[in-house]
């Protein structure tokens, strides 16, 4: 019998029907984009929230392959300018002063909202308000980080020998590596500290915290603006960032966004953070004395980081957001002390970045 065309259509598509199916096409998920982020200071703590994001993949989530290079001694603000990071952290005062240079970094999000120095002496001292300073040697940082020190001296009249032009200082200043146990207490009377770190330290050295006298720069003012995060603006401006196809700004909204989720679980699972920073921690992060143990030297610091990352804004729900108001007084203070000449340009700072990354204004 003559079969029709019809019928040879209705067994083809029957035969059809009986054939495996083809497989389909093979699902391929985007290349990370490396991203190297420069940290201000070893691995410890003071970062949680980088090292959290990274274990929990929150920065692989969005895309990128986020290295992290501890900096110890070098400036975050060098190597993000000559492209060896892309991104960094580094307190207001490296960027603004490094702005003024010429340098065309910008700020992208502000994660410490409240400034962590302080100044600490025995109790034995009788030193009750910076105004009794007066005659006295404090030990200060290099490199830059002297300044909260001798903003909160210059708030109550009182000069330093960091200053060539004053003949005769009313305090002397005594600069020494970041380890106070080089001076505190027999070669000064007072010594820098941030709470998260070096107050622990002092305390492992032998001076309980109830031996010791702590002056808060915040306290009296000095609220100079710590970690925040930053890039520059030819990343920014990048349309086209190590070829993903991304700009820039695009790839830092990510990085904020993922590193803000970061330290939003740090802050709330402090043990868990702990432990994360511990798989990152160097040498650096055990404390001294009787407190040298990093486990618990690095639980004193997440404590203390925590406070200061949940302040300001944070308490607002806006993490990462820099408080034009907060951020206009800490130029006014960089100008009273003579570190700025004029107020830094707009380009200093933007909030393009933190929208993006946080779906707010």
């Amino acid at each position: 019998m003559k079969r029709t065309t019809a019928s040879r259509t209705t067994a083809l598509a029957a035969l059809l029907l009986t054939l495996p199916a083809a497989p389909a096409a093979a699902q391929t998920s985007p290349k990370p984009v490396p991203v190297k982020v420069q940290l201000k200071w070893f691995p410890q703590a003071q970062f949680a929230g980088f090292f959290v994001a990274q274990a929990k993949g929150y920065y692989r989530a969005e895309g990128l392959d986020v290295q992290f290079l501890p900096t110890g001694d070098q400036s975050p603000i060098q190597t993000v300018a000559t492209g060896t990071a892309d991104f960094g952290t580094t307190w207001i005062t490296d960027l603004l002063t490094a702005r003024q240079q010429g340098i065309p970094v910008v700020h992208i999000a502000q994660l410490f909202q409240k400034s962590g120095y302080t100044l600490v002496a025995l109790k034995s001292s009788n030193l009750k308000a910076p105004a009794d300073f007066k005659g006295k040697r404090v030990g200060v940082w290099p490199s830059g980080n002297e300044y909260p020190a001798v903003a909160l001296l210059k708030k109550y009249g009182l000069t330093t020998s960091l200053d060539s032009s004053v003949s005769n200082p009313s305090v002397q200043a005594v600069t020494y590596p970041f380890d106070p146990s080089i001076v505190f207490p027999d070669k000064v009377d007072l010594v820098s500290a941030m709470t998260y770190n070096e107050v622990d330290q002092i305390v492992g050295l032998g001076y309980p915290l109830d031996k010791l006298q702590i002056f808060h720069a915040s306290d009296y003012g000095i609220n100079l603006l710590e970690d925040l995060m930053f890039t520059t603006e030819r990343t920014l401006s990048n349309r086209n960032f190590k070829g993903s196809g991304q700009s820039g700004e695009d790839i830092a909204a990510k990085l904020v966004r993922a590193t803000l989720k970061g330290w939003n679980y740090a802050v709330k699972n402090q043990k868990e953070a702990v432990q994360i920073v511990l798989v990152n921690c160097g040498n650096t992060c055990k404390g001294s004395g009787t407190r040298s143990s990093a486990a618990s030297h690095q639980t004193w610091q997440m404590a203390e980081v925590a406070k200061l990352y949940s302040a300001g804004p944070t308490l607002k729900g806006r993490a990462g957001y820099l408080d034009p108001a907060t951020y206009q007084a800490n130029v006014s203070l960089l100008k009273n002390l003579g570190l700025l000449k004029s107020d830094p340009s707009a380009a200093a700072v933007t909030y393009k970045v933190w929208e993006k990354a946080t779906g707010k204004k």
